[in-house]
């Protein structure tokens, strides 16, 4: 068990990009949930914002001189984007998906930061929830979103064994504009 208890269940696609995110970096877990990804990292010395609606998860990681916890519904029409532009080397988003945060994603990285994102995709209604098509991304929809601004570093769409239908994306922000 590492420092800051169970890390566990950690998405392969994350684990296997983590190192492109240096330890000790700041990283953004959108709709971070229990936290999964954001103890993984801390655990890497990274120093870790993590934003949900519903924070009760986190308890016991409040007091973690290096994890800050935003409660903030991210689909709510008066939200305000709750962190400043270019401050992060690491955003992760995992089994989330609300398009419109896309933009304030990419403009959360710092020069050179890394996106990593995995959420589920269309076909995935028959293996169960998200069953809503609003909830589910359209073939290559990562791709083509962020391919615009960031670097693809990999991709991936299609059936995982348990069984799902995700796409993922690693994707870098240039160092210059």
């Amino acid at each position: 068990m590492g420092i800051v208890g169970k890390s566990n269940n950690i998405s392969p696609w994350i684990a296997k990009h983590a190192a492109l995110i240096a330890d000790g970096a700041e990283l953004l877990d959108v709709a971070c949930g229990s936290g999964r990804h954001g103890r993984f990292f801390l655990e890497r010395g990274c120093h870790v914002t993590g934003i949900d609606r519903d924070i009760s998860g986190l308890g016991d990681l409040r007091n973690h001189p290096h994890f800050t916890a935003i409660e903030c519904d991210l689909e709510a029409v008066d939200t305000v984007w709750p962190v400043e532009s270019g401050r992060f080397a690491g955003v992760i988003v995992t089994n989330y998906l609300w398009r419109p945060l896309w933009p304030h994603l990419i403009a959360s990285l710092a020069p050179g930061g890394i996106l990593l994102y995995e959420t589920f995709m269309q076909g995935h209604e028959q293996f169960g929830r998200p069953r809503n098509r609003d909830f589910l991304l359209q073939p290559d929809e990562l791709r083509t979103v962020f391919g615009d601004a960031l670097e693809i570093i990999a991709f991936w769409q299609g059936q995982d064994p348990q069984p799902a239908m995700r796409q993922r994306i690693c994707a870098r922000r240039p160092h210059t504009p």
